[in-house]
């Protein structure tokens, strides 16, 4: 178990200005399947945290609520116990936004989203300090 390794509410995107800053023009994105990353760098918001996330498992990929529970469960988890080298990597002036989109249409099991999450994390840190 990771100390310190934590998921506060300050650290999910819950405003739609912030989803739409998203998701509009300028952000970048990353595949590791299941998983598709959007983000984008922003200056820091009042909320003072360096990195948001939001977590997105569309209905027309897995049909049954429980299955979409499932799956955000794992990626949670997964990026709970992986954020830290992202985190590290945004520059204190800034923020960063990250949407994590479910593109499989089937389960998968935890092992192998935290490999994924993991992947996307370090591929995220990478871009991040090359800009």
């Amino acid at each position: 178990m990771v100390s310190g390794a934590s998921f506060p509410k300050k650290e999910h995107i819950v405003s739609t200005r912030l989803i739409e800053t998203l998701f509009g023009s300028g952000s970048m994105s990353a595949v590791a399947y299941p998983l598709r990353a959007v983000y984008q760098k922003i200056p820091r918001c009042q909320t003072g945290v360096p990195v948001q996330i939001l977590i997105s498992v569309p209905k027309k990929r897995l049909k049954h609520a429980v299955d979409r529970n499932r799956v955000k469960r794992q990626i949670r988890e997964a990026y709970r116990l992986n954020k830290q080298p992202l985190c590290d990597a945004v520059p204190a002036d800034q923020s960063l936004l990250v949407a994590f989109v479910w593109i499989a249409d089937e389960l998968v099991s935890s092992a192998k989203v935290g490999n994924r999450i993991e992947r996307l994390v370090k591929r995220m840190a990478e871009s991040i300090c090359g800009n």
